[in-house]
């Protein structure tokens, strides 16, 4: 299944929590972290409404280990375990529920090893992230991609607050996956 160029967006950095997603026509995403007063690290999720223009889609605060917090999403304060579940019968996935109440996993891709795969609860694949070598931008450098796959499940993927969610759980997966969380 083709994806358009404006439904893969770009990811920068190594580091998850401080990355910038953008595609064909700019910035969608940006991930922003930094230490509270209290030395507690708190990671900003913003979306891109218009060119300077960004509006706050969620805020985790980390644990004080640098481990899983909470994560405030919206007017709900949720536990980052909560929505990074493992399922015990699949090796590496990554279970949430998404804002259409339904089930939603991350799992290690079988065909690609490097790509995680989301799958939605009839074991449709909606989206995938890709990792990519490095390559220069303008923006920054790029490590990786997510893709939306727009029409396959109920095709809400691409939009919010589900395209929120699927950034977020991604960013969490691969948080979990470079940490072994």
């Amino acid at each position: 299944m083709a994806t358009a160029s404006n439904d893969i967006l770009s990811w920068t950095n190594t580091d998850c929590r401080e990355s910038i997603l953008f595609n064909s026509w700019g910035i969608v995403y940006r991930f922003q972290t930094t230490s509270g007063s209290n030395g507690q690290m708190i990671t900003t999720m913003w979306r891109a409404l218009r060119p300077n223009k960004e509006d706050r889609v969620a805020k985790l605060e980390w644990a004080p280990n640098g481990g899983l917090g909470r994560v405030i999403l919206g007017k709900h304060t949720l536990r980052m375990a909560d929505i990074t579940r493992p399922e015990p019968t699949v090796y590496g996935c990554r279970m949430f529920v998404g804002p259409d109440g339904l089930t939603y996993s991350w799992r290690p891709s079988v065909s690609t090893p490097t790509d995680i795969e989301l799958y939605d609860n009839s074991g449709v694949k909606v989206a995938f992230f890709r990792q990519t070598r490095q390559t220069r931008y303008q923006i920054g450098d790029v490590y990786g991609e997510l893709h939306f796959l727009r029409t396959a499940g109920a095709g809400t993927v691409t939009h919010p607050p589900m395209m929120d969610m699927v950034t977020l759980t991604a960013m969490l997966y691969r948080f979990c996956a470079t940490w072994n969380v």
